[in-house]
């Protein structure tokens, strides 16, 4: 490795203190540098324990027609909590939908299953946990869209890891880092949250790509440059031409 790469990766890695190494490999391949994620493991090594096989397998084989749903709590600077719902597609790890409430209940539930898959676009199963909140109000609207529900056994977040990480990925990468006013103002960060997640942020179960497909910029584009992006919490790597 050079000494321009070398800089490279130490720039990104104190310009983004949450970023592993896995991500900042992400980030050099989309800008045409070829080096070893081995590399700068070796300064932020990262281990991953893989989940059983007959789980894995499952989830493999549907991947293109599995979604998962889960709720997180947020509290705010007033001392409200609010319950954060998300809808993740497995296939490119898109969240379809997300909404929040301070008073969820099944039928506020079901029904942002409907707003997130209209015209016929529901997916064939839908993976969730045994909570009641998914109560007969919520079973009502998945019959009614025709998905087969796919519950987790019970105390195995495990099950859910696609979910689960990606709600990992929203506390450590942004909401561990804000104070959060009210209702609106989350909104507002998870919007602003999930455009990077979407177009910027890159995903190892997506060989280093992003949701939303970013393109690989070679050498000859130009020098590369950095966009701040979640309010200079994280920064995006282009080429641009001089």
């Amino acid at each position: 490795m050079n000494r321009q790469v070398r800089d490279l990766v130490c720039k990104m890695a104190t310009d983004n203190p949450l970023w592993g190494a896995p991500r900042i490999h992400g980030e050099l391949l989309k800008l045409g540098i070829e080096i070893s994620e081995r590399t700068v493991s070796r300064l932020m090594p990262k281990r991953r324990k893989p989940p059983s096989q007959t789980w894995k397998t499952f989830l493999g084989n549907h991947v293109n027609e599995l979604v998962s749903i889960d709720f997180f709590t947020v509290p705010t600077a007033a001392f409200r909590v609010l319950f954060v719902l998300v809808v993740l597609a497995h296939h490119r790890r898109r969240v379809l939908h997300f909404n929040l409430t301070e008073h969820p209940t099944a039928g506020w539930t079901g029904q942002q299953m409907i707003e997130a898959f209209p015209e016929e676009t529901a997916p064939r199963y839908l993976l969730r946990d045994r909570d009641k909140i998914y109560g007969s109000d919520f079973r009502r609207c998945i019959r009614s869209l025709s998905i087969e529900e796919v519950l987790s056994a019970p105390a195995s977040p495990w099950q859910r890891a696609y979910v689960e990480r990606l709600i990992g990925s929203i506390r450590r990468d942004c909401l561990d880092h804000v104070i959060i006013l009210g209702e609106q103002h989350l909104r507002t960060i998870l919007k602003t949250y999930l455009g990077y997640y979407h177009r910027s942020r890159t995903h190892l179960a997506l060989a280093k790509d992003t949701p939303a497909p970013r393109e690989v910029q070679p050498p000859e584009r130009g020098a590369v440059v950095e966009l701040p992006e979640v309010g200079g919490l994280h920064h995006r790597y282009e080429r641009r031409a001089a």
